[in-house]
């Protein structure tokens, strides 16, 4: 079975409110018939809400609506931008959280506002999202400005900083910029990228192995090319931090190719990774954290 940590919809848009390039979030029916073509059991659908996020904005409500109606396969995240609520590092959104908390909401994200990691209106936030038990999904960006996604420097100091600060808040690393750390001293290329080749371990490892918060969201090309640029390095990186890692693919275009799914048939039939891991990272992890048991 599989459970995608990771993926987006929204209501039909008009058709002119695409990406440049003319693609454009699926709306629930694609989705459902794309997750039936990857053999994907249940997914958790992102709410984004950032200015920088995107093309076009996806409500907690709208998310929430579309989930009720596909409850049996989709899991809805809120998500709010910490500029909201008079952009204050005071601003108080426990009721929010409370409220999409009781709608079914199982967890926060995409988090993608372009402030750094640990501005204080981020940590304000973080605070409230331990409070409430929810974990929260980061996209990371390499910079402000030109990128959607909280900003930190390389070697990620500011995201140690969050972990010691929040070590109740499961945080769900996402995107080039955070899966680039896999490997040490990424350069400002491949931090914006997808690096090739060996991995010599880096800071992701590093601050998975000290801090039991950060657990890693496999999606996208980013976390894709994380576990596959050096297939033995990721096979141990698997076994490692089997119970903190989530199978995902970011569906977040139509059409879409999902190469994690072939790969890891491929994990399982050549055992390549071995069971009890496969298991955990394709389906149990985001079951048992996003409460589904």
């Amino acid at each position: 079975m599989l459970i995608d940590i990771h993926v987006h919809t929204c209501r039909p848009r008009h058709p002119k409110v695409t990406r440049p390039n003319g693609t454009a979030y699926p709306d629930p029916k694609t989705l459902i018939a794309m997750m039936d073509g990857a053999g994907i059991a249940k997914a958790a659908v992102m709410t984004t809400v950032s200015p920088e996020m995107r093309y076009t904005s996806v409500s907690p409500e709208e998310t929430i609506e579309i989930c009720a109606q596909h409850p049996d396969r989709l899991i809805p995240f809120c998500n709010v931008d910490p500029r909201w609520l008079t952009n204050d590092t005071r601003a108080n959104f426990r009721p929010l959280l409370a409220a999409y908390k009781e709608l079914g909401c199982r967890g926060v994200g995409e988090y993608v506002p372009n402030l750094w990691l640990d501005d204080p209106l981020n940590m304000n936030f973080f605070a409230q999202v331990e409070e409430s038990g929810l974990p929260l999904t980061f996209h990371l960006a390499p910079k402000i400005g030109g990128y959607y996604g909280c900003v930190d420097e390389p070697g990620l100091p500011r995201l140690e900083r969050v972990l010691k600060a929040f070590p109740r808040l499961v945080l769900l690393g996402h995107s080039q910029s955070f899966w680039a750390e896999i490997s040490a001293a990424p350069d400002e290329k491949t931090r914006a990228g997808y690096p090739q080749g060996k991995v010599t371990p880096g800071r992701v490892v590093e601050l998975m192995r000290q801090y039991p918060n950060l657990h890693g969201d496999l999606s996208a090309g980013s976390g894709y090319n994380a576990i596959t640029r050096d297939p033995e390095f990721g096979y141990r990186f698997m076994e490692e931090f089997q119970d903190r890692l989530y199978f995902g693919t970011d569906i977040a275009n139509v059409p879409q190719k999902l190469p994690i799914v072939d790969y890891f048939k491929k994990l399982e039939e050549d055992q390549l990774v071995c069971t009890a891991a496969l298991e955990k990272i394709s389906w149990h992890n985001a079951s048992r954290l996003l409460r589904l048991e």
